[in-house]
């Protein structure tokens, strides 16, 4: 993470997980606000970035959506190389998916300087009650 005498700060994240996981829509619902239904798969990887202002700060989130599909897997340290924070998610509904997660934990445990905070969730089915 750096920061800058104006009080400007550039954090790169990184989105890890299986295909279908829900990462673009998290990504997306946080830069865009938007939300779609039906989401195409990430190819290698996709690149965002979102400024907001927190306090003081300005931080500009430089954002790495990276590709869930095990073929791409070996790929994804050169993405989460340098971030300030990984955001792992997984299928609330597939027991694999969290095993997976757990296995990107102890990637990135290995690597060193992640301090693991968060581990997220999605892919729940949310029911709107409206008259």
């Amino acid at each position: 993470m750096a920061t800058t005498a104006n009080s400007s700060i550039n954090a790169k994240l990184v989105l890890l997980g299986d295909m279908g996981t829900g990462k673009s829509s998290l990504v997306l619902r946080f830069v865009k606000g938007q939300f779609l239904e039906f989401q195409e798969s990430t190819i290698g990887a996709a690149f965002f970035s979102q400024t907001l202002a927190v306090g003081d700060a300005t931080v500009k989130f430089e954002i790495w959506d990276t590709a869930g599909q095990e073929r791409y897997h070996s790929l994804a340290p050169m993405y989460y190389r340098g971030a300030a924070a990984a955001i792992i998610v997984y299928d609330i509904s597939s027991s694999e998916s969290f095993e997976r997660a757990k296995k990107w934990v102890q990637e990135l445990q290995k690597q060193g300087g992640f301090i693991l905070d968060y581990v997220t969730f999605a892919k729940t089915r949310w029911i709107y009650f409206g008259i």
